[in-house]
């Protein structure tokens, strides 16, 4: 029972790893993704080792190549082809670039996000603004009564009854 707990946990990590989608049918040898991702994994570490001591170089000349292996990652990514080892290779890749040296990339979206939030900020103040000026204005009329005149005259009335 002991080897047959053994196997099936072994199968289960096997499965929820993906470790098939890297090796070939026979699981014979690695696929040709996965080669070509860890050798362009190893080219963007090579460049990291060569600039290391300074991350200003680095993060310029380091750029083209992590930017390849990182559009390579969201392709396979998106073809269902990553098994746990180029996902923890690129966690650890990403760790580097990012903390380690301190290199990242500008967002492209921020531009179109901060062009909707501060239109969608300004749509109240246009609204009312726009309904202030394109409406008629009317001055409010006070209706003074008939029978009270002026203020002395009700004095007059208020002594008379006293």
């Amino acid at each position: 029972m002991l080897l047959y707990t053994l196997y099936s946990n072994l199968e289960d990590i096997w499965t929820s790893a993906k470790c098939d989608q890297c090796l070939t049918e026979h699981e014979e040898a690695l696929t040709n993704d996965t080669r070509y991702f860890m050798a362009t994994l190893n080219q963007s570490l090579s460049c990291f080792e060569q600039y290391k001591d300074n991350h200003s170089e680095l993060c310029k000349d380091c750029k083209p190549r992590y930017k390849r292996l990182n559009e390579l990652y969201g392709k396979m990514e998106k073809n269902q082809t990553l098994c746990i080892d180029i996902e923890d290779a690129m966690n650890i890749t990403r760790k580097l670039w990012s903390k380690n040296f301190g290199c990242s990339f500008p967002r492209e979206e921020t531009v179109p996000v901060i062009a909707v939030s501060s239109f969608m900020l300004f749509l109240p103040i246009i609204f009312y603004l726009s309904s202030f000026l394109h409406s008629e204005q009317k001055k409010r009329k006070l209706i003074h009564p008939k029978r009270a005149k002026s203020s002395s005259s009700l004095m007059n009335i208020q002594d008379k009854f006293s």
